[in-house]
């Protein structure tokens, strides 16, 4: 290869983008018109813009509704403050007396440096840094219960994780009465919040706002039975640098007042349209069915709207939010949420929302960006006006979210897994069908080099790297080694039960191993001990090789015995490709049942063997050491075997797998 090709290669290799929160490795290249199948064939046509549509909340009930929210908040542009109210009901969904409730406060978590969160994180997060002067935090300035009862002096700030007394963003209230199981109670909440400048997913930036986790939100009480849980009781986290978030779904009625010359993007849709007063905008919006609720505003937004139906789609509003540096770029916007939800619909199950909205936020608001609320994503900040595949891979990653995060609601304080690591397996399959983009998955295996099992606490991971190797790119990886052995049509059926059995449903890492051994009819305790509930990767290498001349019983020429001594030093794999190259360009390919630690292959040909190779199509997708899988029979004057194939076999092989 000449030097040029191995330059850009080390370039492609070194320059892979790690973005966090929600997005893994991005490939990118200049983004040219994909090609969809019939039923997506009319989304080239755009629409004209249309004011923003009007919603009515539906009939159907899709999940338990266990919280319901009535809020007012205000924002102050020019202090960077939220004041609002809210009027939250629960009914207890188990059987034992509660009497007491908690409350995530996210915005605490930057009110110093001395919190979980900052501290975990050290101020940065998917390269962006806190900025020194933008701490935000959150106050309630009041709850009552409906008769009026004061619960200001019964709140206590715990902080179960750590024991970190500076930490402040899990709050529990101690109620007058217990609950009984089945019951509701209600508490009106006063709260005052001051938004960060932009970091972490929320803040401001500019005229920009992000209001994210910006709402006191009930924590999840969990019955028995629900992720595998023996008895019921809270599932109680603070806010950590590598976690994201976990609640029960259920309806809000979200009133936002704002500047008049102000546009809102929120989750859920609008219940009429905006009223203007004294220079104030308020805006009014619903959603049911849903954990969360997001909100984004700024004067600047250029705003469009299309409807989207498909065969899996009955009808969409999909409505954009651009930066102005963007807003030439809308109709890739469109069409990759068209695809998104086509794809994901026909894949996992009807997209159940009237809505999808997406927000693009400033390049000074990218902290925001690149991230999944209910009906609500964020694309990255816009920094160039003309990004390459990485707009449609954000905007794909955050809409497969809606699933995942969305609809079947896995805890991402514990198993961050079930939501990041499949979401990023949806993406690529995506960006494969739709636009012809694949990933290098050798490089990105590769770069796991901090396996650790994927049922576990965000934070235990101990860095954010290693948090992403394993609940993105592990996770993504796990369940490509499924696929590879089932394969694709095994596999699709896997993922539609498990996505149609535990919609709403908060499932555990447990219930998927058991819709994977349902639908192939046979146990997968190994593969899931060793690659989801331990922290093996695969790896396999050509240990030795011996070439020693034998007399023939043949006298027509010379035969050599080449012996070949194969090593397993990781986890177990099924069927191991292996294949032997002799020195006259014969090929002899076998396949070995990757259980055994050690296997010696003794050949008798001809010519002498050159080389040896496990895996040589890198079919094995969990295998991070490629290093060793290459062996040649001699070693060339001052070079290294192993270092020889890491220039020419490992790299040119890689050649055909980059995306360009």
């Amino acid at each position: 290869m000449t030097p040029l090709r191995f330059r850009v290669i080390l370039i492609s290799m070194l320059s892979l983008i790690i973005v966090g929160g929600a997005l893994w490795f991005s490939f990118t290249a200049a983004p040219t018109q994909p090609s969809f199948g019939p039923e997506l064939g009319k989304l080239q046509a755009g629409q004209p813009p249309a004011p923003e549509s009007i919603g009515t909340p539906r009939t159907e009930q899709l999940s338990d509704r266990v919280a319901e929210y009535h809020m007012d908040v205000t924002l102050n542009e020019s202090t960077r403050t939220l004041s609002g109210s809210e009027s939250v009901t629960w009914t207890h969904p188990g059987t034992k007396p509660v009497s007491e409730l908690y409350f995530h406060l996210y915005p605490n978590a930057f009110e110093s440096a001395d919190t979980t969160f900052m501290k975990e994180s050290g101020g940065r997060l998917r390269g962006d840094s806190m900025p020194k002067d933008g701490w935000g935090s959150m106050k309630l300035t009041e709850v009552r219960t409906t008769d009026g009862i004061s619960l200001l002096h019964r709140l206590q700030y715990v902080q179960p994780d750590d024991g970190n007394l500076k930490d402040r963003t899990l709050v529990k209230i101690r109620l007058p009465r217990p609950i009984q199981g089945g019951e509701s109670t209600t508490l009106r909440i006063n709260f005052e919040v001051q938004l960060p400048k932009i970091f972490a997913r929320m803040g401001t930036a500019g005229d920009f706002v992000m209001a994210g986790q910006w709402f006191p939100k009930l924590s999840v009480y969990e019955p028995a039975g629900t992720r595998g849980r023996a008895s019921e009781g809270w599932n109680l986290h603070q806010y950590h640098g590598s976690s994201e978030f976990y609640s029960d779904f259920g309806i809000f009625s979200v009133r936002i007042n704002v500047p008049s010359s102000y546009i809102v993007a929120a989750t859920g849709f609008p219940t009429k349209s905006p009223v203007i007063k004294a220079n104030r905008k308020i805006y009014q919006y619903y959603a049911d069915d849903v954990h969360d609720f997001a909100w984004s505003a700024s004067p600047n937004f250029v705003y469009a709207e299309e409807p989207f139906s498909s065969p899996e789609v009955p009808g969409v509003r999909i409505k954009l939010y651009l930066d102005p540096a963007h807003k030439n770029l809308k109709d890739r916007y469109f069409y990759a949420a068209k695809a998104a939800l086509s794809s994901y619909s026909k894949w996992y199950g009807r997209y159940p929302y009237s809505t999808l909205s997406i927000v693009v936020p400033p390049a000074s608001g990218n902290g925001a960006g690149g991230m999944e609320y209910p009906t609500l994503v964020t694309a990255f900040g816009a920094s160039s006006e003309s990004p390459g595949y990485e707009l449609e891979r954000t905007v794909v990653h955050e809409i497969g979210h809606q699933y995942f995060y969305g609809m079947i609601a896995s805890n991402e304080f514990e198993e961050a897994w079930l939501d990041e690591g499949f979401t990023s397996y949806a993406e690529d399959k995506l960006m494969e069908s739709a636009y012809g983009v694949t990933s290098a998955l050798p490089i990105q295996s590769s770069f796991v080099n901090q396996p650790a099992a994927l049922p576990k606490e965000a934070w235990k991971y101990g860095s954010a790297d290693a948090y992403a190797q394993n609940v993105y790119t592990r996770g993504k990886l796990v369940l490509l080694g499924i696929e590879r052995q089932v394969g694709t049509p095994v596999m699709n059926k896997i993922m539609a039960k498990y996505a149609a059995k535990f919609r709403f449903k908060h499932p555990a890492t447990v219930d998927f191993q058991r819709t994977v051994e349902q639908v192939t009819g046979r146990s997968w305790k190994d593969y899931f001990n060793q690659y989801v509930y331990s922290g093996q990767m695969a790896n396999f290498a050509v240990d030795s090789i011996t070439v020693s001349p034998i007399t023939p019983k043949d006298p027509s020429g010379p035969l050599y015995e080449s012996v070949v001594k194969i090593s397993r030093l990781g986890g177990t794999y099924p069927e191991v490709p292996v294949i032997f190259s002799f020195k006259d360009g014969h090929i002899v390919r076998k396949t070995w049942k990757g259980d055994e630690s050690q296997i010696v292959y003794k050949l008798q040909y001809k010519q002498p063997l050159a080389w040896a190779m496990v895996d040589p199509g890198y079919t094995l997708v969990l295998e991070n050491k490629h290093i060793n899988n290459y062996l040649k029979s001699e070693v060339e004057e001052k070079t290294g075997t192993r270092w020889n194939l890491g220039i020419t076999k490992v790299v040119e092989s890689l050649l055909g797998l980059l995306s360009w």
